[in-house]
């Protein structure tokens, strides 16, 4: 049963926010037609005349150590990536700045000048917000957005979509946020532990955080019953809570091969020297896609042409079959992990430089 208490760290249980969340969430409208749920990252509005706005909030997230120009950029992209898991292509962003009494012009002048560049490339217009520098706000989070995306409401879907006979896709692999900050956070720690090549690979991982991409090639070949069912990425408790977060969602079972799960090597490397499993530990920019089987090809080939690594790993089952996951012939019980062992094993690591 999930942990009843509120977390140390990261994101609160599927029991907490069925507990407290759910039952009070405002006034109840008819024009929502997806509204908040474990394990779903976005609402849907119907804005009538055959049109929908998909919306998804999160943090502002920046880590000045990684640079203003990585920092600004992982912002983005987190932001981004949920609204785009949706379908539909990210188009507007409401922003909160609430900044530290430590930032200067300057360095507001950097985040911000890379916020509205990539802003501007994944096609998403700044509308509203609020900027300020307040007592008792720090590093990393700054503030919150949220990011919208308008379009047709038959060209949406959600991590609760998926349908027994779908395939599994997992782009990019398992443990992408987890081994990118470790990298930029620690080079000369991998450098030591391996070589500077190494190093220099594991530090590249920081710049696939992001699913936008991957999400709209996929879209691009249809949705529901023509071809992607379901969109999630792989965020707090990696691919096992991603996974495990759209068979609740969907009310349905996994069948997922484990070997077939692509794990970098600078992954499993920077994983192995900080202590953290691959498949439990937080995965931003590792997207998991469900597919109507006629069409998985198709996916494949078209992430491919974009040169995005991805898989097939699985596929859909009715959920009294149970979810499960099979590592050398040997069958697992899927479960969410719960707790991400990212947290802990960087807060050590940092104690560490000290």
């Amino acid at each position: 049963m999930p942990n009843s208490d509120l977390p140390k760290v990261g994101k609160v249980s599927s029991q907490i926010f069925d507990e407290i969340i759910l039952p009070q969430v405002g006034k109840q409208r008819d024009d929502i037609l997806v509204g908040p749920r474990h394990g779903v990252d976005i609402g849907v509005i119907d804005l009538g005349n055959g049109q929908v706005m998909a919306m998804s909030t999160d943090p502002v997230f920046i880590v000045p150590p990684y640079g203003w120009e990585r920092s600004a950029w992982f912002a983005v992209h987190i932001l981004a990536s949920d609204t785009s898991v949706s379908g539909l292509a990210p188009t507007h962003m409401t922003i909160d700045l609430n900044l530290p009494l430590g930032m200067e012009r300057e360095q507001l002048e950097k985040m911000w000048s890379v916020i509205h560049r990539e802003s501007e490339t994944l096609g998403i217009a700044i509308v509203s917000g609020h900027t300020g520098r307040y007592e008792g706000c720090n590093y990393p989070m700054v503030g919150g957005a949220t990011v919208f995306a308008i379009g047709p409401k038959e060209s949406y879907i959600t991590p609760a979509m998926a349908t027994p006979g779908d395939k599994v896709i997992i782009t990019k692999g398992a443990a992408i946020e987890a081994a990118g900050l470790f990298a930029v956070t620690f080079p000369d720690r991998v450098a030591e532990a391996y070589d500077q090549a190494t190093a220099t690979a594991a530090e590249d991982i920081f710049w696939q955080m992001s699913v936008v991409e991957d999400a709209m090639t996929a879209s691009k070949v249809g949705v529901r019953d023509d071809g992607v069912t379901a969109m999630h990425d792989a965020t707090e408790c990696g691919i096992w809570g991603g996974l495990a977060e759209v068979a609740q969602a969907s009310g349905v079972g996994l069948r997922i091969q484990k070997d077939d799960i692509i794990v970098q090597e600078a992954v499993e490397k920077v994983c192995r020297l900080f202590g953290i499993d691959t498949f439990t530990s937080i995965s931003e920019g590792t997207l998991i896609i469900t597919c109507r089987p006629h069409k998985v090809n198709e996916v494949l080939e078209r992430l491919a042409e974009k040169e995005i690594p991805a898989s097939l790993v699985g596929e859909v089952v009715e959920a009294s079959e149970g979810s499960k996951y099979y590592e050398n012939g040997r069958e697992h019980e899927l479960i969410h992990p719960e707790t991400d062992p990212f947290w802990v094993a960087f807060g050590k690591a940092a104690e560490g430089a000290e």
